[in-house]
């Protein structure tokens, strides 16, 4: 890289920390606390990826996502997930419509699933065949209705939510749609100061506005800034093997693995890795990947994509414990 080609490259990721404290600072005007969350949904959503928000109701969840769509002035969509819920409710169907001159034509009407950043609430509430419906929204980015396929206008997120507690009624995630969210975060309770800030935002008569500080088309280009970033080789194998490391029998594999862990993390696990991590330099005023950059959004990434045997649940070993132990036996070099 010369020096024009650096300087461009500089330009570029001040132009995207700066965009992205800035949608920051507007999303924690409604938000109170919860810093990592906060800051690994909005990497999630520079990155391209898709977000799982785990934790208990009445945390902040769904206000974060909507404070997120007005801050990047996305079209937005909600989705409330119940067990009566249907594939065509999410992506649209074909109805029949009167036309102008008195006749009928089908027309398709789009679901709720046509938009920049969906929410879909409580989705572990849906049945398996709704949930479904997902999959290939999540991955190919479009909808395929009958023999209609739509592609879906850019940028497109789903933030999913789901409580970790209450299991009557509600269907888990198999394992190929968990695969295709970038990021798990675990939502927890506010600290002490939290619950004070919470009462005075809350429960007086302040009105709190969100300002949009970007669109969709300037989120596109920094999406596209983040793919630029280059990794260097000794990144590139240190992720390799913390994926390979999730895999049991594998040469990088510790005990606790071997024990505990029936499968691994997916090549999406490694793509994740990458893209996370290159959002996590553009924040660093760096424009290139470090390992670093990689061990700090390991658990996000590989938490959900780890499937752990009946041994770990009856001994109460969780995925971030195994993650922190291959995190402790890989080397950077």
């Amino acid at each position: 890289m010369d020096n024009n080609e650096l300087a461009i490259a500089k330009q570029r990721a001040v132009e995207f920390k700066t965009t992205f404290n800035k949608i920051k600072a507007e999303v924690n005007n409604m938000m109170v606390g919860q810093q990592e969350v906060v800051e690994g949904v909005l990497i999630a959503l520079m990155a391209g990826g898709h977000v799982l928000l785990e934790g208990v109701p009445g945390l902040g969840k769904t206000m974060l996502v909507s404070s997120i769509s007005q801050a990047v002035n996305l079209q937005f969509s909600r989705i409330q997930f119940t067990p009566d819920l249907m594939p065509a409710d999410i992506q649209g169907s074909t109805v029949l419509t009167e036309t102008a001159n008195g006749g009928h034509e089908l027309r398709f009407q789009p679901g709720p699933i046509m938009a920049n950043l969906v929410l879909a609430d409580e989705i572990n509430r849906a049945t398996p065949k709704t949930q479904s419906a997902l999959l290939e929204v999540m991955q190919e980015k479009q909808v395929t209705v009958g023999r209609q396929t739509l592609k879906l206008d850019e940028p497109f997120c789903v933030m999913a939510t789901q409580n970790p507690t209450e299991q009557e009624g509600t269907y888990p995630l198999p394992e190929a749609q968990l695969d295709r969210f970038l990021f798990k975060l675990i939502v927890g309770y506010p600290t002490e100061q939290d619950y004070h800030t919470i009462i005075d935002r809350t429960t007086s008569g302040e009105k709190i506005t969100i300002n949009a500080v970007t669109e969709a088309k300037q989120l596109c280009d920094l999406r596209a800034i983040v793919r630029q970033v280059p990794v260097p080789e000794l990144a590139k194998t240190y992720a390799i093997r913390l994926v390979m490391a999730t895999q049991p029998g594998s040469e990088y594999a510790p005990d606790e693995v071997n024990k505990f862990v029936n499968l691994g993390a997916s090549p999406r696990g490694i793509q994740g890795l990458m893209l996370a991590a290159k959002v996590k330099a553009l924040l660093d005023d760096r424009f290139a990947v470090s390992c670093d950059d990689i061990k700090a959004i390991a658990a996000p990434v590989l938490r959900h994509r780890m499937v752990l045997n009946f041994h770990a649940q009856a001994s109460k070993i969780t995925s971030d414990q195994i993650i922190q132990t291959i995190l402790a036996s890989l080397k950077f070099s």
